[in-house]
């Protein structure tokens, strides 16, 4: 009986330090994710649900950033940036959505009824994220970032390209529709890098 039990403690002891070393290893790995995440990607922001996400998670992926609106002369671009996103998503791209309504207040609404309008119109399945500002004294620090390397946004649905390695390779302009051949030429170019 005192055997077994001294099995019983040795066992589960081994099976805690085990378990603690892994957790350990998992936090460790999780930091240095963070730690190895270009400088553009390693930034905090809130997804349309609130919900605090670091943008090194798109580490490794091929991104298109947009600022969008739902009152702007270019929302049904939404409908476009689903149809590429539904085309280059298995293949690595993300296209993340941030609203703002830094241009003539085309985006008055609220985070909830952004992501119902996004939904019901557009059907869309990209990452959307809370309302920022990204122009002026009050502009995200991704936008901040943006507009250090290739200039602020000029309107609604200005588009960034950034690649695997989390570089700013291309800016396209607002009235550039997501599935012009320029875009999706490379789009395709950094995909298969």
């Amino acid at each position: 009986m005192t055997f077994k039990l001294i099995v019983s403690i040795l066992t589960l002891c081994t099976f805690n330090f085990l378990l603690m070393d892994n957790i350990a290893q998992s936090q460790t790995s999780a930091a240095a994710t963070t730690n190895n995440c270009p400088d553009l990607l390693n930034i905090k922001v809130k997804d349309i649900n609130g919900q605090e996400v670091n943008l090194c998670k798109y580490q490794g992926k091929v991104l298109l950033i947009v600022n969008t609106a739902s009152k702007c002369g270019f929302t049904g671009q939404y409908a476009d940036l689903e149809k590429l996103y539904q085309k280059y998503h298995n293949q690595g791209l993300e296209i993340l959505a941030f609203p703002s309504n830094d241009f003539l207040n085309q985006e008055p609404a609220a985070d909830e009824q952004i992501k119902s309008f996004c939904s019901l119109n557009y059907n869309i399945n990209f990452p959307l994220f809370a309302k920022i500002k990204v122009k002026g004294k009050e502009q995200s620090p991704l936008y901040a970032k943006l507009s250090a390397l290739k200039g602020g946004p000029q309107w609604n649905f200005q588009k960034y390209l950034i690649n695997r390695e989390g570089k700013l390779i291309e800016k396209f302009a607002p009235i550039t529709s997501p599935l012009s051949a320029k875009i999706e030429k490379s789009i395709k170019l950094e995909i298969n890098k």
